[in-house]
């Protein structure tokens, strides 16, 4: 299966994002109101400029204490965001993310964001996908095919 596959099924298909001037303050209250762990950091014109997550504000917290949270989004983001294509397989994504140590990932379809993944919405997505296969060997043994 596809990443396409993931954003079909995904709940809620609105990206949060940041400016790169916003301030951690504000970044933090989205993560929080949302429930998520990190949010790309959006150029006006929609490109990427980076992602902000969790670790990049504690490690800023660990570095700088509360005053962080006065800070911008472009002072603690990561710059070299590593993205994926709809038609990326999902066990690719998989890989990359466990390699490269991270959670979230956006997705570029023709140089234009159409969405983001998170490890999460790639583990509910093969659960689903093993329990289908699972429930379709079932049948067949079954003789229901």
């Amino acid at each position: 299966m596809h990443v396409s596959g993931i954003l079909k099924t995904k709940d809620g298909s609105a990206i949060i994002s940041a400016k790169p001037d916003d301030t951690i303050e504000t970044v933090v209250a989205l993560l929080a109101a949302h429930r998520i762990g990190a949010v790309l950091a959006l150029e006006p014109d929609g490109g990427v400029a980076g992602i902000i997550s969790e670790r990049d504000i504690v490690r800023g917290l660990a570095t700088h204490g509360p005053a962080v949270l006065n800070q911008h989004v472009s002072d603690l983001m990561t710059r070299k965001v590593l993205g994926c294509a709809p038609d990326d397989s999902v066990s690719s994504i998989m890989t990359r993310m466990t390699e490269g140590r991270f959670r979230h990932m956006p997705v570029i379809d023709k140089g234009k964001l159409v969405g983001f993944i998170s490890i999460g919405d790639v583990v509910k997505f093969r659960l689903a996908e093993a329990t289908h296969e699972v429930e379709s060997m079932r049948v067949y043994v079954a003789g229901g095919f």
